[in-house]
């Protein structure tokens, strides 16, 4: 599962399924849409104006609840900040 928010944009995508899936696209309102696929699965859901259509979401951000951490995120180590100096 991936979710990922584009804040010049504000978009929420919630991949949940990985790889490539054929799907079909159902537009719930003109914000908010479904990707379903193979066996009525739920593949992706996308939000746009976001911020409008969750209230306070920029705010108060996501919380996960009974999730074990990603073990592949895990392993992607963030890189070293420097300073600079002149």
């Amino acid at each position: 599962m991936r979710i990922r928010y584009d804040p010049e944009v504000d978009a929420l995508s919630i991949r949940l399924v990985e790889g490539p899936v054929q799907s079909q696209v159902i537009q719930l309102t003109d914000q908010v849409a479904v990707d379903i696929g193979a066996d009525e699965r739920i593949v992706a859901l996308e939000i746009l104006d976001a911020s409008e259509v969750l209230p306070g979401f920029r705010d108060q951000g996501v919380s996960l609840e009974n999730l074990s951490p990603c073990v592949r995120c895990q392993q992607i180590q963030k890189p070293e900040l420097s300073a600079v100096t002149a």
